[in-house]
């Protein structure tokens, strides 16, 4: 029986490497390609068509609401609903950008958090029996944790926290970042770091409360980091970089973990592995 997969941000990198790695694993897999531009969306898909492939493509940017529910209304009607979704779209200003920080602060937590975020409050009710999300973090987010201070690691960790006290968090970083006192006030200054560091702490809290809400359908919410990856994010030139082909095998293990299959569940993995987040 086929399986429906989105995976957000996939027109290039590493997201377009894991769709292709998902329709090679299973050509039945019902695989949707998505990208915020049209045009590069149907330019990736004619690429991974030429490789043999057949991914499905549909339209999609993250930061606006109108846009998820499009898809989602889509998918409802085309296939009863959703079995796995890859959460890989995302940005990141480059080391040379003038954009004053405040700027990049709003604009990066905005994608990578907040658009992320409502890309879950959007798809998540209509995931099917063993369900999976797979949502990709980074390495900087785990470097940007010992840059925090204790008040705001201990905010973070809270083992009661929800995520609406952990967007209230994103938010006061955003702020802060506008009165120019993110130092001052506890934080690293990394927009990119602190959007992914967010980013790594949502599956924890989305897997127990899905286990509380809808135990019955096995759901399971992961966070990977897919290593240091040769994409247009990270300049595409570093000898000792994962191709993203690479760079999407973890995240491609995640979303194709079996169906009775009950772990991993809520947790960060790294090459396969879990590893403890937020790091020890």
């Amino acid at each position: 029986m086929s399986r429906v997969f989105v995976v957000t941000g996939s027109n290039q990198g590493i997201g377009k490497s894991i769709v292709k790695l998902l329709l090679q694993n299973n050509e039945k897999n019902i695989v949707y390609l998505t990208s915020r531009n049209k045009e590069n969306g149907e330019a990736a898909v004619k690429d991974l068509q030429d490789l043999g492939l057949q991914p499905a493509f549909h339209q999609l940017d993250i930061t606006d609401r109108k846009s998820i529910e499009t898809l989602r209304d889509y998918l409802v009607e085309k296939h009863g609903g959703l079995d796995v979704l890859v959460n890989n779209a995302g940005m990141a200003y480059k080391s040379a950008s003038n954009a004053p920080f405040s700027e990049q602060a709003e604009v990066t937590v905005n994608c990578n958090f907040f658009g992320t975020l409502a890309v879950c409050d959007i798809l998540f009710p209509i995931l099917k029996q063993n369900g999976r999300v797979v949502h990709l973090s980074s390495t900087l987010g785990a470097f940007t944790w010992p840059k925090l201070s204790k008040h705001r690691q201990d905010q973070l960790k809270d083992e009661n926290l929800q995520i609406e006290d952990l967007e209230k968090l994103m938010k006061e970083f955003v702020n802060d970042a506008k009165d120019d006192k993110v130092l001052e006030r506890g934080w690293a200054k990394s927009a990119y770091g602190v959007s992914k560091l967010g980013v790594s702490l949502m599956p924890q809290i989305q897997q127990k409360d899905l286990d509380i809400r809808n135990p019955e359908k096995n759901i399971l919410v992961n966070c990977c980091c897919p290593g240091f990856v040769n994409t247009s994010m990270t300049g595409g030139n570093h000898a000792t970089a994962l191709t993203p082909d690479e760079g999407a095998d973890t995240p491609t293990y995640l979303a194709l973990l079996p169906r009775d299959v009950n772990e991993p569940k809520g947790c960060f993995v790294k090459s396969r592995k879990v590893t403890p987040f937020p790091p020890k």
